[in-house]
């Protein structure tokens, strides 16, 4: 378990970090990056969910059930619905604000802007984190596999660069709102700290929810997807119709591909 711990470690932090970087934009820009390049790096963070999705928790979910001699499609399908259903009921006990929203979403709520707008980010980051932990927990579990090690670190790859534009977008809304740069940056980096913490309670977990395994992978990848469908492909397209995101879309589903078929 040490190993995976500390690579899993290592792979969020890594996450977190670039949450981090993203939220330091806020000391370039004091206000709101153009339309366009905001399209572009929604897109792009959808488009490396769906594809991590796909090759980093779906896959690796049906493969394991159908190794241990079961239908493979089974845990997939379901551990897919429950991840579904746990983002909708966060959306919707959680009183939270999108960026680039007026209106919060939930129960009304006497917090403030600034804190509804953080809640939102932090409670997408939650399967992110969730996904690269467990991912390196299922290179444990193959006797510390290094080619599952790699596409671990591929999955991780790919969030941390896809979490760069998410840092962003909650630092410089929080600007807006009237926060100091500092607090800003600091508010927009610590939205991202679920993904460790998530990230290494899985691991820690990994020896006694092995027979979960597909489905926790499965539910990690229907909470992310839910993500994508609901807040970021919309956010893509916001404004006059326009191709950039979604060729943000298809430029982040190919780079994580490429990472994890080439990694992994």
């Amino acid at each position: 378990m040490g190993q995976a711990l500390l690579w899993a470690a290592g792979g969020t932090g890594f996450t977190f970090l670039m949450t981090a970087l993203g939220a330091g934009l806020v000391f370039l820009f004091r206000k709101q990056i153009s339309l366009t390049f905001q399209k572009i790096f929604i897109g792009f963070a959808a488009g490396v969910m769906i594809a991590a999705s796909v090759w980093s928790l779906l896959i690796p979910a049906i493969e394991e059930t159908e190794a241990a001699g079961g239908i493979g499609w089974i845990p997939a399908a379901g551990g897919f619905v429950l991840g579904i259903l746990f983002l909708m009921s966060l959306d919707t006990i959680l009183p939270h604000l999108h960026p680039g929203s007026k209106t919060p979403e939930g129960p009304s709520s006497e917090w403030k802007r600034t804190t509804l707008l953080m809640l939102a980010v932090t409670l997408h980051n939650i399967p992110e984190g969730m996904a690269v932990g467990l991912s390196f927990a299922l290179a444990q579990q193959h006797g510390n596999d290094p080619a599952l090690y790699a596409s671990s670190m591929a999955l991780a790859a790919g969030m941390g660069i896809q979490n760069f534009p998410e840092g962003a977008a909650i630092s410089l809304p929080l600007r807006r709102e009237g926060l100091s740069a500092g607090r800003s940056f600091i508010y927009g980096a610590l939205s991202g700290i679920v993904e460790p913490i998530f990230g290494i309670l899985m691991v820690l977990a990994a020896g006694s929810i092995q027979p979960l395994m597909p489905w926790l992978l499965s539910f990690a990848a229907g909470a992310m997807l839910y993500v994508v469908v609901e807040e970021l492909i919309p956010e893509a397209h916001l404004g006059e119709h326009s191709n950039v995101g979604s060729l943000g879309v298809m430029g982040g589903f190919l780079v994580m591909m490429i990472l994890d078929v080439a990694l992994g």
